[in-house]
C-alpha cells in the first residue's frame, strides 16, 4: 500500500460501510470469491448508486490486497468494520464522529504504518507460505519485483470482437459514450479504458462487440496462431474467453470444441458465444477426467489452459493471496501432469500443443513441459513466452509443442 495519500471528498455513510464490512466477512470467514461476493451485496442493494458502488467495489479489493497489512494496524483478522476504519485512514479520508470510530487510534494506525514499511511480506501483504515458495523459483529480487507490480491495480482492458466490428470504430462508438480508451501496443485488438467504468451496462457490450480480457490472456490467443480450418480443441475452456478471441481469430471459419468439466461454465460460453455472433464453437463436458474417444488424434490446436495457482494474476484477483496453500499449490501441479498427459491424445499427428497458465512459477510452466517431453518422445519443443505482471498486465505463461507425423 502506497503512503497516504488525500482521498477524494466522499461523504461516508453507515449503510456503505457496513457493505464493505459485510463483503469482506463473506470474503474471508465464508471462503468467497471478491467479484461473486460484490456482485451479490449490489444486487442486495440497488438503491446504492453508481458511485457509492465504485467507492465499495475498490476498497473492498484493496483492502483484500492489504489485509495482512490493515489487520496488523487493526489488531484484529475479524474486526471488519474497523480493519475498514484503519484502510480509510491510511487512504486520509476524515472519519465523521461516529461512536463506532471511538476505540480509533489515528496517529497510533499511521505511526505503525509507517514501521511496517521495513518489513517487505507484511507492508505488502503476502503470506509467509506464498513467499517462501515464490523466492524458492524465481529468486528474491525478482520475486520481490512481481509482488509489488501485483499489488497494482489491474487495467481494464477489453478485446474487440472482429465477428461484429473493428478496434477504430469501438474506439469511436464508446468515445461517444464518454468511454475514453487507449490502444495496447503489440495487440491488434485490445483497448485499455482510460478511467475505470461499469462496460456490462453499454450498448456495445450488449450487442457482443466487445469482451473483458486482459492483455496477458490475449496474447495467448494469438501466440495459439489458429488457422481457418483447423479443428482447435480448447479443452480447459471454463467460461471460454479465449475460445471466442479463437472464433474471431479463424473469421468463423473451422471447427471449436470447447471443453471443460463443468457444465455450468459451457452453458455460460454459449451465451457468450451467442451474443459475440460466434457460431463455429461447440462444447463438450469432460466426465471422469477422460475426453471422449472420438476426438482421439482430430485436433489440429490443442490449447490447454490448466488449473494453475493463478499467482499470474494476483493484480486482478487478490483473493488467491489468502487462497494459496502449499499442499494444493502441489495437488495443483499433480493435476497439470495428468491434464497435459491426458489430453495430449486429442491432438493429431503433425498437430500443435498449446500449453499455458496464468501463473510465474517454473514448476507450473516450463518444468512441466520438461517432464511431459521426457515421457513423450514424439513430441518437440517448438517456443515458449512468459509475460510478467512487471510489464504492466496479468502474468501468463505459453508454450508450443509439436507432434511428430
Amino acid at each position: 500500500m502506497e503512503s497516504v495519500i488525500l482521498a477524494h471528498q466522499i461523504k461516508l455513510h453507515k449503510v456503505i460501510l457496513n457493505g464493505i464490512a459485510s463483503a469482506l466477512s463473506q470474503i474471508f470467514k465464508e471462503k468467497r470469491y471478491s467479484d461473486k461476493v460484490l456482485e451479490k451485496v449490489f444486487k442486495q442493494n440497488k438503491q446504492w448508486g453508481s458511485r457509492d458502488r465504485k467507492f465499495i467495489a475498490e476498497s473492498v479489493y484493496d483492502i483484500v490486497r492489504h489485509f495482512r497489512l490493515l489487520s496488523h494496524l487493526a489488531q484484529s483478522q475479524n474486526n471488519y468494520w474497523f480493519i475498514t476504519s484503519v484502510y480509510l485512514v491510511i487512504k486520509g479520508y476524515e472519519l465523521p464522529q461516529w461512536p463506532e470510530f471511538k476505540d480509533l487510534n489515528k496517529e497510533f494506525v499511521l505511526k505503525e504504518f509507517e514501521k511496517a514499511k521495513t518489513n517487505f511480506l507484511l507492508f505488502n501483504s503476502y503470506s509467509n507460505d506464498m513467499n517462501e515458495v515464490c523466492v524458492k523459483e524465481l529468486g528474491e529480487e525478482k520475486w520481490q519485483q512481481e509482488a509489488i507490480a501485483m499489488n497494482k491495480q489491474a487495467p481494464v482492458v477489453i478485446r474487440v470482437n472482429t465477428l461484429k466490428t473493428n478496434l477504430q470504430k469501438l474506439k469511436q462508438n464508446l468515445l461517444n459514450d464518454n468511454i475514453e480508451t487507449s490502444e495496447i501496443n503489440g495487440l491488434n485488438n485490445a483497448l485499455v479504458l482510460n478511467k475505470r467504468s461499469n462496460i456490462f451496462t453499454n450498448a456495445n457490450f450488449k450487442e457482443g462487440c466487445f469482451e473483458l480480457q486482459d492483455a496477458g490472456s490475449q496474447l495467448i490467443g494469438n501466440f495459439v496462431v489458429a488457422k481457418e480450418k483447423d479443428l482447435v480443441i480448447d479443452a480447459c475452456a471454463g467460461a471460454g474467453g479465449k475460445s471466442l478471441q479463437l472464433s474471431a481469430l479463424m473469421n468463423n471459419k473451422g471447427k471449436i470444441v470447447s471443453m471443460d468439466v463443468a457444465q455450468w461454465k459451457l452453458d455460460e460460453l454459449m451465451k457468450r458465444a451467442k451474443r459475440s455472433g460466434a457460431n463455429n464453437i461447440e462444447t463438450c463436458l469432460i466426465e471422469n477426467g477422460n475426453f471422449p474417444t472420438k476426438y482421439k488424434e482430430k485436433a489440429d490446436v490443442l490449447l490447454l489452459d490448466v488449473p494453475c495457482s493463478g499467482i499470474g494474476v494476483i493484480k486482478r484477483n487478490p483473493d488467491t493471496k489468502w487462497k494459496f496453500n502449499v499442499e494444493m499449490f502441489e495437488k495443483t501441479k499433480v493435476l497439470q501432469r495428468e491434464i497435459i498427459n491426458t489430453y495430449a491424445g486429442m491432438l493429431k499427428p503433425g498437430g500443435r500443443l498449446i500449453y499455458s497458465t496464468c501463473s510465474i512459477l517454473p514448476s507450473e510452466n516450463r518444468e512441466q513441459v520438461n517432464w511431459f517431453l521426457e515421457k513423450n518422445s514424439n513430441f518437440t519443443f517448438s517456443k515458449e513466452k512468459t509475460i510478467f505482471p512487471s510489464e504492466g498486465y496479468d502474468g501468463f505463461y505459453m508454450c508450443e509443442l509439436i507432434k511428430s507425423n
